[in-house]
């Protein structure tokens, strides 16, 4: 725990001006066939430009240009149910009872938000199953090998117990990152981008969250973005610290990271699994997630489907800053929450953010183009 806070308390004390673009590990754009009948990515052809775990090589493919900052506003033709205004800080929260059930009936007035101690004036409310952008991001290192089919089923489940409108791209890495499946709201897309691959190499966790959280940034159609995490090892090969990825992320003002660690086994020593359990219940709960951490395989459907209901039942709740957004630093954010009808509620969202200057702000405003296809 003590080295968890000390992690946090320098995470915090980063400058903003820290960038991580430069990213080698950064991934690598996934490319469809000219003239593929079927809709599905074939799994015998490498869609990225260099060596990875697929099986062949493909042709002229091009390397995705890392990700900018989320723009200002909610893009034109999303179904988001209110428009982010300009310096809005928005806030997806979980509220639940002493028994961990889901509480979907608050009202605005029942909440309370603290920034920096300062109470602020709630803009924007809304309880609505909103349309996600996910990012699945699945470990594809060596100790993968035996539990990837059950990790193939779950995340298929966990796409079909979401929202029909949700799209989602599929990442795997080991010591790179691929975008092996981009946005698309097909799960058979998703399916063949997950099974059968060859596990093997290392783990850059830390650069694979990163480099998502990048693709979410430049090319999610929804204001709602969500990263799942699937891993079952200690990152042990990023070019990036695991403060340096938090801090990315929350500069990024998102998105909410859900981690699933499958730590058991003889993979890795107990001092191995005690730090990655650690390190991911930092990167979630430092963004507004939360880690689960199944004890056997056939676990983690199950979470698979939880992950997706705590998704839709969120309170997305907006607010504009009392402090002007030139100041910088890092900003702690409290959520309270009290009503009558309840004894007792326990609130889960992000607990603090690094606001976009205005330079950022321009910068964010720049389309990312699109990775080139045949």
């Amino acid at each position: 725990m003590q080295e968890a806070k000390s992690i946090l308390r320098r995470s915090r004390s980063l400058a903003l001006a820290l960038t991580l673009c430069a990213l080698p590990a950064c991934f690598l754009a996934a490319q469809q066939p000219a003239e593929q009948s079927s809709p599905r990515y074939p799994l015998t052809v490498d869609r990225d430009p260099v060596s990875s775990p697929d099986p062949e090589p493909g042709p002229g493919q091009v390397i995705a240009k890392p990700g900018g900052q989320l723009p200002e506003t909610v893009k034109e033709g999303s179904d988001f149910a209110f428009r982010q205004r300009v310096e809005e800080v928005v806030l997806n929260v979980t509220v639940l009872d002493e028994k961990g059930n889901l509480i979907l009936d608050l009202k605005p007035e029942e909440f309370r938000i603290l920034e920096d101690g300062v109470q602020q004036k709630i803009r924007s409310f809304q309880r609505q199953d909103l349309p996600v952008s996910i990012g699945i991001v699945v470990d594809n290192s060596g100790s993968m090998s035996k539990k990837r089919k059950s990790v193939a089923t779950a995340v298929l489940d966990l796409i079909k117990a979401s929202n029909p409108d949700d799209e989602a791209f599929l990442v795997n890495f080991n010591d790179r990152a691929y975008l092996d499946q981009e946005f698309t709201h097909d799960p058979a897309k998703l399916r063949d981008a997950i099974i059968n691959l060859r596990s093997d190499g290392t783990t850059a966790l830390y650069d694979a969250v990163v480099a998502s959280a990048d693709e979410l940034a430049a090319h999610a159609a929804r204001a709602k973005q969500v990263l799942v995490v699937v891993t079952d090892g200690d990152d042990n090969d990023s070019n990036v610290s695991l403060e340096d990825c938090i801090h990315k992320v929350q500069q990024l003002e998102g998105p909410v990271v859900y981690s699933i660690g499958l730590l058991f086994g003889d993979e890795m020593t107990k001092k191995e699994a005690g730090h990655a359990r650690k390190a991911l219940e930092l990167l979630s709960g430092e963004t507004g997630g939360i880690t689960y951490e199944p004890r056997t395989l056939d676990e983690v459907d199950s979470i698979a489907n939880e992950v997706a209901r705590d998704i839709r039942s969120q309170y997305t709740i907006g607010y504009s800053s009392t402090k002007p957004y030139s100041l910088g630093g890092y900003r702690k954010v409290v959520v309270e929450v009290k009503s009558k009808r309840y004894k007792k509620l326990f609130v889960r969202t992000r607990p603090g953010y690094f606001p976009l200057d205005k330079k950022d702000k321009s910068s964010a405003k720049a389309e990312q183009p699109p990775a080139e296809k045949k």
